[in-house]
């Protein structure tokens, strides 16, 4: 099966964003298990529990960017569409705790990531849909 032109558009585009999505996550799982004081609240007392948890966090977010990334050189769209959705749904759930913590960039920046990869793969699935 050949692909269109603006399925190979769309297709590039959530490719790009999943790809900006899974990286800026696993990033912050780093940053967490090197410097567990950057992902807590200014005022969080640093224990044994916040390097726990920056290793559970990066126990679920590389191997997503990872299986995620493969899937991304493979170009296998339908498993785009569902690690992208997942991908989304996990910055949009991060809106929240960022709400949580009263911090406006770990609220906004992941709200605006899910939108983002919710659009693409939106768009993604639409042209998938008309050239079928």
């Amino acid at each position: 099966m050949t692909l269109s032109d603006s399925q190979k558009r769309a297709s590039n585009i959530a490719m790009v964003i999943t790809a900006i999505n899974v990286l800026v996550a696993s990033g912050f799982s780093i940053v967490g298990l090197i410097n567990p004081k950057l992902m807590l609240p200014s005022n969080a007392i640093l224990t044994d529990a916040s390097f726990i948890f920056a290793m559970y966090a990066a126990a679920r977010t590389l191997p997503l960017a990872i299986i995620t990334l493969v899937v991304i050189f493979k170009r296998s769209t339908s498993s785009l569409l569902i690690l992208g959705l997942l991908a989304g749904c996990i910055q949009f759930v991060d809106t929240f705790v960022g709400l949580y913590q009263h911090d406006i960039g770990k609220s906004v920046g992941p709200l605006i990531l899910a939108i983002l990869q919710f659009y693409s793969l939106y768009i993604l699935n639409k042209s998938i849909q008309k050239n079928t």
